[in-house]
């Protein structure tokens, strides 16, 4: 069995039932979801003239491949409703793979460890509660350390 690190993130209608509704989805396509870190509010990134999000991270144990575990989270997006209108929009959910095993994969489709991880304290923060030490394989820096010399100063408050 293989771990994957998964970030979701909502921030349109019931937000909390979103990111239920996305954990037991993942539960049933993906694999057994072995940890979530708590829930934590965040002003939108990138694109700030919107509502908050809701972010979790989840560590999911799985026997699908890296690009199966993604056409799954693309899948349950789909099925919950996403509507992808621009980069950074407002999203029902948005489900990213951030890490799977120490694997490195940089494909047209898929880039794993997730390229913008170190750069998000709304990624690392949710991610150090729940896998403090686990080693980012492209920087040879944990969790913690990369989270430590983050320069994104966006709020990020646990619900």
């Amino acid at each position: 069995m293989s771990k994957c690190y998964l970030l979701l993130g909502t921030n349109l209608g019931d937000k909390s039932a979103n990111l239920s509704t996305a954990i037991h989805e993942v539960s049933d396509q993906i694999g057994q979801v072995i940890t979530k870190s708590s829930i934590y509010r965040t002003a939108a990134w990138g694109k700030e003239d919107q509502d908050d999000f809701l972010n979790q991270v989840i560590e999911v144990e799985c026997d699908l491949d890296p690009h199966k575990v993604l056409k799954a989270c693309l899948s349950i997006e789909q099925e919950m409703g996403r509507i992808r209108y621009e980069k950074w929009g407002e999203r029902l959910i948005d489900i990213d793979v951030l890490y799977y095993d120490d694997l490195v994969i940089e494909t047209s489709s898929l880039v794993i460890p997730h390229p913008e991880l170190q750069n998000r304290r709304f990624t690392l923060i949710p991610l150090v509660e729940i896998a403090p030490n686990f080693i980012h394989v492209g920087f040879n820096q944990t969790n913690r350390e990369l989270l430590e010399c983050c320069k994104d100063q966006l709020e990020v408050l646990r619900e």
